[in-house]
């Protein structure tokens, strides 16, 4: 294996998937949500970078670039799949995918190595996994010769929401002529019907040092920035940590803008692999219609729902049963806090709507009704004035902060499972049906030591419930002041 190509998954699981909402929210947005199948788009990506090595090609363990608000989401996802444990790269603050590659590349190299990147975004789906891996492989013997490999996908249908690549036609078409913004209308059918344009997928190959030079030569900002934040980085167990400080003052870019559309223009070898894999990126409502399985009337259904005398509309139902009736290419999206309804043509402005929620100071772009935790997650049921009711599930073996309130008091009933309950001096197990409360200020703690999920009851009462009321003593996680 001394002459195999290294290769280093990378797979980019920023991103906030606006257009998905409200099932896609800030905290869980949709690269890490399951759409068809058993696994996340998250998974998913991870699983087909997996399955690259073949003969001549040694694959590496995985790289991911993330958000730091997403690191246990990951890390519970990766775990679930059971999945090779990868290294977790975290923005402090999103930066675009030129910063994200940048960090990737400098990371892999870290080793004296100079592995052939191939990266995959997290949030896009395939039907054809083994066409997919078979451009990658011939993506990535080409990057170690010392191209710049960009994955093209053949061209479903006119699309005005992606960027297209055009081939030079005078050679073997297999090189890049230009890399072309999002068209019109019209504009889109003449590239569908010359057959010289492809979508640009977003998936690049190229060897970590090739990127490097090409980052430093066009955009020298975004390179010493991010290399800057990359060497006043910080281990955390599976976590690198960028410094906070100098990452914020990396210039937000694409990697289309800052490198790729300037390179036809100079004599670096760009090149891409056609893809022809039922590729999608579900970048809206309407991509997720089309690649999901349909009724005789073209309609779709995902959870509890009635559709009489309808004509392609999707109907996503989470919480209760939703019927429609008598129309035609709608969305429609159910969530225990939220509904969408959508033309189906208009499921791109749906970022609109998540834009006026951040402007008007709400929190439904942000958080579910379920909120996850790196110990569980848990489910604000009601509440009123003075009180809250929460569903709270711990995972086996997890333990919550040791913390305080200052404005409210909390009753606990075990559902199921066993709790350890701290609540100050005193340390005791509940089971089943049992209860306990924890008066305002005391210090407390929940833990569960069981090999089964605990799931409690919790009502709070007082004059502030908000989840800043928490002065946290001692955490697992790393969130104690």
């Amino acid at each position: 294996m001394s002459d195999a190509i290294s290769v280093q998954p990378v797979v980019m699981a920023g991103g906030s998937g606006t257009r998905l909402w409200p099932l896609s929210r800030g905290q869980y947005p949709k690269q890490f949500l399951t759409l068809s199948g058993e696994h996340s788009l998250f998974q998913q990506a991870l699983i087909r970078l997996r399955d690259l090595k073949a003969p001549g090609l040694s694959v590496r363990a995985p790289l991911v670039v993330g958000s730091d608000d997403h690191r246990f989401l990951m890390q519970d996802q990766v775990s679930a799949a059971q999945l090779s444990a990868p290294t977790l790269l975290l923005e402090p603050v999103g930066r675009n995918t030129a910063a994200a590659l940048t960090l990737a590349a400098l990371q892999a190299a870290s080793d004296d190595a100079d592995p052939v990147l191939v990266v995959s975004p997290a949030d896009q789906t395939v039907a054809d996994p083994a066409a997919f891996v078979a451009a990658l492989r011939r993506a990535a013997a080409w990057a170690a010769e010392g191209a710049i490999v960009v994955i093209g996908v053949k061209p479903q249908r006119p699309e005005t929401g992606f960027g297209y690549i055009r081939l030079d036609t005078s050679d073997d078409r297999s090189r890049v002529a230009e890399f072309v913004e999002k068209p019109d209308a019209p504009t889109a059918a003449r590239y569908v019907e010359s057959g010289d344009y492809f979508w640009n997928a977003g998936l690049f190959v190229v060897r970590a040092s090739d990127w490097l030079r090409a980052i430093e030569s066009f955009r020298p900002d975004i390179a010493a920035a991010t290399k800057a934040a990359w060497i006043a980085r910080r281990a955390d167990g599976p976590f690198i940590r960028p410094d906070r400080a100098l990452f914020e003052a990396i210039p937000s870019e694409s990697v289309d803008y800052a490198v790729m559309e300037k390179c036809p223009k100079t004599k670096m070898d760009i090149r891409m692999v056609g893809l022809d894999a039922g590729w999608s990126d579900l970048g809206a409502w309407d991509a997720v219609w089309q690649q999901q399985g349909k009724d005789a009337a073209g309609n779709v259904v995902d959870g509890d729902a009635i559709i009489e005398d309808c004509r392609g509309t999707l109907v996503h139902a989470t919480s209760r049963l939703v019927s429609v009736v008598g129309v035609d290419n709608l969305v429609v999206v159910e969530t225990p806090d939220a509904i969408l309804v959508t033309d189906r043509s208009r499921s791109q402005d749906v970022r609109k709507v998540v834009a006026r929620l951040e402007g008007d100071s709400r929190t439904e772009h942000t958080l579910h009704r379920r909120v996850h935790r790196p110990w569980g997650w848990y489910d604000s049921v009601d509440a009123g004035p003075r009180f809250q009711v929460k569903r709270i599930l711990v995972k086996p073996g997890a333990t919550l902060s040791l913390q305080m309130h200052h404005h409210r008091a909390e009753h606990w009933i075990v559902v199921s499972g066993t709790a350890e309950v701290t609540c100050g001096e005193s340390k005791r197990l509940l089971t089943e049906n049992q209860s306990t409360y924890i008066p305002l200020g005391e210090t407390h703690r929940l833990a569960n030591p069981g090999s089964i999920p605990l799931e409690i009851i919790e009502v709070q009462s007082g004059s502030y419930l908000g989840e800043d009321d928490i002065v946290r003593f001692e955490d697992s996680y790393g969130r104690a002041k």
